[in-house]
């Protein structure tokens, strides 16, 4: 038959003085009483209620300074426990606990450790997945220094006097602290003030209560608080100072009483026979059977931080006017010094050129990231040898994760030079992605809108283009991609490849995905380009004439999506009737901050864009390298992307953005061009 007799635990608070509490609770199928005592540090007051409560308490639970907590285990006859080896095991349970449920949470996160050794499981355990840890303790960060040196000798040094110090007989430890305070107090306040500023722009903040309270960091939106043992009300403050989540290890049971790990440890000893000491197998079946868990608390609703970092660099000596002084010296330089400066720009260091906030997709997520800069233009990086890109990319990558960027893209020529990101990806401190899943799509996104626009062909309530399109280059990696989406979007596909074996195979699997397409095969587009309404180019010709544009029919809209471009400033000139689409651009969701890129303000480049999803939706991955395109990824980023609240914001081509005046000049070249006559569009905007 079951004990109800109810068995008592003493919580004895050391420090402080909070309120008298008498609880009864249960645990395990036992009546639990919980006696809560305080004493501001009266050990006289401490004694007197272990002497009280000694012949009715199976356990007592102490919280407070290492000293009072000696002199209570001293004078108590029955087990006493602070709660330490549980709240070890707890606070790395916890954080792995979160890593699962959620992958790469706290990848690369930016981390702040208030308080002293009491969180150093959490932080070593945090460690794990982040090497941006701060600490207000100088004891840690030394020992956090020393680690991340490799220097295995000195690390062992460290790690024994932190042990140490945490069994030093208390008045030992006092007399070293003493003795160590002309050189510890010092240390103490440089820790601090490093610690409060790395506090403001950290993701993630370790410390009790009282040390978030000490520390007064008011503006935490976005973070993440790791504190046990948080009572509601200090959950509801720190919703309303904006934190994500708030990470408490200690499970707490029981819906009016917030208990500690000293006094959920002292309730297992409580119910164990003869009281004496909890085994692990003990601690394994009592969390299992209460069902205990780590509590994950989003006071602000299900929300989650993300932060990329993007590569760009000057896409000609015309982007050094953006930034001073390379701006006045190219205006008062003659070409040879500016050829000079062009060459030596290539040489420099990653920088950060912007750093972009405000992003906010639909489902809660946010996200924040930075653009680096490296100083080649694409005649410099075209100039060196693959190897020194390569080099300032993985500068970049350092960089970005000292930032706390869990993933990094690659963009405009820093993704097609060499291996097209493979090598990076390989040794980059941080998964990269060159976003070209994304420009890929964004590409066909734009052709459609630009045709819609136009109004020229007949586009039925669908979306599908009731005309004629052709893929240049088609048996690619993107060409090949592109096929697949022209397939679903238009009537008549003819794909174009000299590679006769292959496009074959392609124009077989894109029936066998899609039987409705009507598909057609061409080794040369010459004969074919009158009937177009849509041609994608996609071959890397560079510098090799792909097609003949004077033979396209006006109001044709050709988008370009090989990098180099297949279609020179010069050829599209000669065309002003027909649109040539250089990239979709993509507007980011929320009220997004970020420095001029060429765009309108919150519109970013889709292999941008691309880096921004991932970073969204929480994958932490290398998504896009090398040059075969991955058609599954290719439909996964678009849908991604319309989850995460992206929109098609522009259409670029050769000049930059086309405006509404653009597409009515192409609009009424072409309907010249065409004797007037046009074809009837349903959506035609």
């Amino acid at each position: 038959m079951p004990d109800s007799t109810p068995a008592h635990v003493l919580d004895l608070r050391l420090a402080g003085t909070a309120p008298d509490r008498d609880e009864r609770v249960t645990f395990l199928d036992r009546d639990v009483r919980i006696v809560q005592r305080s004493t501001g540090g009266d050990v006289a007051a401490a004694r007197e209620h272990v002497r009280r409560w000694a012949s009715r308490a199976a356990a007592i639970a102490v919280t407070g300074p290492p000293d009072l907590v000696h002199a209570v285990r001293s004078a108590a006859p029955v087990p006493v426990t602070d709660g330490l080896a549980l709240g070890d095991v707890l606070d790395e349970w916890a954080i792995r606990h979160v890593q699962t449920e959620m992958p790469g949470y706290f990848a690369n996160a930016r981390t702040v450790v208030l308080g002293g050794t009491g969180h150093e499981r959490a932080a070593r355990t945090l460690g794990a997945y982040t090497g941006n840890l701060e600490f207000a303790d100088p004891l840690l960060r030394l020992d956090r220094a020393v680690r991340s040196r490799g220097e295995p000798v000195l690390g062992r040094v460290v790690d024994a006097g932190l042990r140490t110090a945490r069994v030093l007989p208390p008045a030992v430890r006092t007399q070293a602290l003493h003795l160590a305070a002309p050189v510890l107090v010092p240390a103490g306040r440089v820790s601090t003030a490093l610690a409060r500023r790395a506090a403001r722009d950290c993701d993630v903040v370790v410390g009790t209560v009282e040390e978030l309270a000490e520390f007064g960091l008011a503006d935490l939106t976005g973070k993440t608080v790791i504190s046990s043992a948080v009572p509601g009300d200090v959950v509801a403050d720190l919703g309303e100072r904006g934190v994500d989540l708030v990470l408490d290890p200690t499970p707490q049971p029981f819906p009016s009483l917030t208990v500690s790990p000293a006094v959920l440890e002292a309730m297992m000893l409580a119910l164990v026979p003869d009281h004496e000491r909890l085994t692990d197998d003990d601690l394994l079946d009592m969390i299992d059977a209460a069902g205990l868990e780590p509590r994950l608390l989003r006071p602000n609703g299900p929300r989650r931080t993300s932060r990329f970092a993007f590569v760009i660099h000057p896409l000609s000596r015309r982007f050094f006017t953006n930034v001073e002084p390379l701006a006045t010296i190219a205006r008062f330089s003659p070409a040879p010094v500016m050829d000079v400066l062009e060459r030596a720009l290539a040489y420099l260091p990653p920088m950060v050129y912007s750093h972009v906030t405000g992003i906010t997709s639909p489902t809660g997520a946010r996200a924040e990231g930075w653009l680096i800069t490296v100083g080649g233009t694409p005649r410099e990086l075209m100039a060196h040898r693959p190897e020194f890109t390569y080099a300032r990319l993985l500068e970049a990558a350092e960089m970005a994760k000292r930032l706390g960027a869990q993933v990094m893209g690659l963009g405009a020529f820093t993704k097609v030079v060499g291996d097209a990101g493979v090598t990076v990806a390989k040794q980059a401190a941080l998964p990269i992605t060159t976003g070209n899943s994304y420009s890929a799509s964004g590409a066909l996104w734009a052709a459609h809108e630009a045709v819609n626009r136009l109004g020229l062909a007949e586009v039925d309530e669908q979306g599908r283009i009731h005309g004629s399109a052709m893929v240049v280059g088609a048996t690619g990696s993107i060409g090949s991609v592109c096929a697949r989406l022209l397939a679903l979007a238009s009537d008549d596909l003819w794909l174009v490849s000299p590679e006769t074996a292959k496009l074959l195979a392609l124009k077989h699997e894109i029936e066998r995905e899609n039987p409705r397409a009507r598909l057609h095969v061409a080794a040369t587009p010459g004969a074919h380009l009158r009937d177009m309404d849509v041609i994608v180019t996609a071959t890397s010709g560079a510098g090799k004439r792909v097609l003949d544009i004077m033979a396209v029919k006006p109001g044709c809209v050709i988008t370009d999506v090989a990098r180099p471009l297949d279609l020179s400033p010069e050829d599209v000139a000669k065309r002003p009737d027909v649109l040539v689409i250089e990239s979709g651009e993509i507007e980011l969701p929320g009220d997004v901050e970020m420095r001029d890129i060429g765009l309108p303000p919150g519109v970013a480049y889709a292999c941008l864009a691309e880096t921004v999803v991932l970073a969204l939706e929480g994958r932490y991955e290398t998504f896009t390298v090398g040059r075969d395109i991955d058609w599954a990824k290719v439909k996964e980023i678009y849908r991604l992307g319309l989850k995460h609240g992206m929109e098609l914001a522009a259409i670029s081509g050769a000049r930059g953005v086309f405006t509404d005046a653009d597409f009515t000049r192409v609009r009424e070249l072409a309907l010249a061009g065409r004797g007037g006559r046009t074809r009837t569009s349903t959506s035609a905007s």
